[in-house]
């Protein structure tokens, strides 16, 4: 089991997520029409209208009796994972969670300290008649960084890990195809090093980090923008 992290680890947290919060602030202070935008953006695309779902009430049961489809990704900080594919139509669901390690039933402070082997994922469910596997795969590649296997920008750490977990061996050989085709686009001059593993577990965060993005506008877009995703995914996929 690993160690609780010292004090000056979780002083080190916060300073950095400080100086997320400043650089944002400072390229949003000048801009505050374009951070506007965003949000109105963001709500006219909710799926629920201004109403956000309760997670800790969703029977999943439910779910698998209507035939929908699971699928589980890992690509940095849940909060920016989770606006991407409940935009999507044929998606019914999302959650933000833990998945990929071995402790039951982690809290966010002990995954956020460094105290599990979980990392920071998202849970979709979704009608496949509606949308593809593949489809989701390649929302998955335009919403993170496929070449840092150590954490996702400004988020460093085992528990922010990008990986692809394959509820079956249809999935893992359909995300198997995906990376190899995004290696062939010579999109990224680095590797693509995302894992592509076995799913074995998935545990539903904290109620207030779910649909973090329409709860907490303003705050999600300062920390999307200050960490460096906002403007590496433009750079590399805008056009």
């Amino acid at each position: 089991m690993e160690k609780p992290m010292m004090k000056s680890q979780k002083t080190s947290i916060s300073l950095r997520l400080a100086v997320i919060l400043f650089v944002a602030f400072m390229q949003f202070g000048n801009n505050s029409s374009a951070m506007e935008a965003n949000i109105k953006a963001a709500k006219a695309k909710s799926p629920w209208k201004g109403q956000i779902p309760m997670v800790e009430n969703l029977d999943t049961n439910t779910l698998v009796e209507k035939g929908y489809a699971r699928a589980v990704f890992a690509g940095g900080c849940f909060w920016c994972m989770q606006g991407p594919f409940d935009v999507l139509e044929g998606v019914k669901m999302t959650r933000a969670g833990f998945a990929g390690g071995k402790e039951v039933n982690p809290s966010y402070e002990d995954v956020a300290y460094g105290r599990t082997s979980h990392t920071e994922a998202v849970e979709i469910w979704f009608d496949e008649k509606l949308i593809s596997y593949d489809s989701l795969v390649e929302v998955f590649w335009q919403s993170m960084d496929p070449t840092d296997l150590k954490g996702q920008f400004a988020d460093q750490g085992a528990h922010y890990r990008p990986v692809i977990f394959a509820m079956n061996k249809v999935q893992l050989k359909i995300a198997e195809i995906s990376k190899a085709d995004l290696v062939k686009s010579m999109r990224f001059k680095d590797p693509i090093v995302v894992p592509i593993e076995e799913y074995t577990n998935f545990y539903p965060a904290e109620e207030y980090h779910q649909f973090y993005y329409l709860k907490n506008p303003t705050h999600y877009y300062q920390y999307r923008s200050g960490s460096g995703r906002e403007g590496f995914l433009n750079r590399y996929w805008k056009k």
